[in-house]
């Protein structure tokens, strides 16, 4: 059985050094957001009707096959919690992974937006992120969202039986991980480091 944890947050947050983070001290893989949408890009040019599918066609197609061959998965996520498709998708994932035998984890991150803003122009982030290397562009659409969506949820609004939100505006994405594995009770899976993290 395969098991998912989500990490979840609005952009620049710190969801990918968190799942990192995660991902090294659990041994269990990972699928960053955006690992489907640069290889998209990659392929069929930014924001087009071929890009857009495909992205949803890679991100699915990783879900069914973590689940067919038991492979636990950290995957990172924007959400907009006022949009109701966003919670059937999510809960569409975990059924997937429940109904298997699986754990589904949820895993929410808030930050303030000028740390959020700082952390948009990170050396790590442009080197994983291509399409954020545009930092006007990225800045601009960061503060759009921020603006036009609700990227985080209510504080007393939890969606998940295992719903955690970590406020990390001052904590390394060590420190979050290590609550995250403490809250959940996880502990790392016997795999080899190339099974879980090669060619990073």
């Amino acid at each position: 059985m395969a098991n998912l944890i989500v990490v979840c947050g609005p952009q620049a947050v710190g969801k990918m050094t968190v799942a990192e983070s995660l991902r090294d001290r659990l041994h269990i893989n990972m699928m960053m957001n955006h690992d489907s949408i640069e290889m998209s890009d990659k392929i069929f040019g930014f924001a087009t009707p071929a890009q857009k599918e495909f992205n949803a066609f890679f991100r699915e197609k990783a879900f069914e096959l973590a689940v067919k061959h038991n492979v636990d998965l950290i995957f990172t996520y924007v959400c907009a919690f006022e949009m109701q498709e966003e919670k059937d998708y999510l809960n569409g994932l975990r059924d997937l992974f429940e109904k298997n035998g699986g754990r589904f984890y949820f895993v929410e991150l808030r930050a303030d937006l000028d740390v959020r803003l700082a952390r948009n122009e990170t050396p790590h982030r442009m080197e994983r992120k291509a399409s954020k290397r545009d930092v006007a562009w990225s800045r601009s659409n960061l503060l759009h969202d921020a603006k036009e969506h609700k990227l985080n949820s209510d504080p007393d609004e939890y969606w998940f039986e295992n719903h955690l939100k970590i406020d990390n505006t001052g904590l390394t994405p060590e420190q979050v991980a290590d609550r995250v594995i403490e809250a959940f009770g996880l502990t790392p899976v016997d795999k080899e480091e190339k099974e879980y993290r090669y060619g990073v």
